[in-house]
């Protein structure tokens, strides 16, 4: 049985893969060219998750002055290394002023995201480089948008880059709601091809 699912899953995997190819091709590149913001609540409680939006709201207070005038990935980058321990801080003040004394991580990490639209926008799964930050344990529902362009700081649309400043006019097309149907059956061939490589 377990040779006959595996069959079949490879099957999938080939048809999707010939179904997907011209997508993931055009699609190449958009996660070099975005830095993402991912907040992790500390567990699922009604409490925690109250938690984590106050410290989503504050990070994104403070760091706009850092972000306001950077015009690559690689300028964000720079500037959330050079912020890690304020940004930690300031998401350690605001679970002190909220009586929680769960510990911040705050790191710069590649990490796999899912299809996710943002308004108008809607950018593919994939492996991104993600400005991370872990309250306590880490294990509750996370927010999630796209620091650079800066699509989730307050005032983004008056004094930042939008995404047609950093894509390729083929890339910024496949931001457009229509592909989020595309992108998740890529989604799916990459989920099923990495269980197939975890059971070979």
């Amino acid at each position: 049985m377990r040779l006959f699912t595996k069959a079949v899953a490879a099957a999938l995997v080939l048809c999707l893969a010939i179904s997907c190819t011209g997508i993931t091709a055009a699609g190449e590149g958009i996660s070099d060219r975005v830095l993402r913001l991912h907040v992790l609540a500390n567990s699922d409680s009604e409490e925690d998750q109250a938690l984590k939006l106050k410290v989503r709201d504050r990070v994104l207070a403070v760091s706009e002055q850092w972000f306001k005038n950077v015009d690559s990935r690689e300028e964000a980058q720079e500037a959330a290394e050079a912020h890690l321990a304020d940004l930690k801080k300031a998401g350690e003040e605001v679970l002190r002023e909220n009586g929680s004394d769960d510990p911040v991580e705050v790191r710069l990490e590649d990490c796999w995201f899912p299809t996710r639209t943002y308004g108008n926008v809607t950018l593919p799964a994939g492996t991104y480089r993600a400005l991370r930050i872990l309250i306590g344990k880490g294990k509750g529902h996370n927010w999630w948008c796209v620091l650079f362009p800066a699509l989730c700081l307050p005032g983004a649309e008056q004094d930042n880059n939008t995404l047609s400043d950093v894509l390729t006019p083929a890339q910024e097309e496949m931001t457009q709601p229509g592909f989020a149907v595309k992108f998740k059956t890529v989604e799916v061939y990459e989920e099923i091809r990495q269980w197939l490589s975890e059971n070979s």
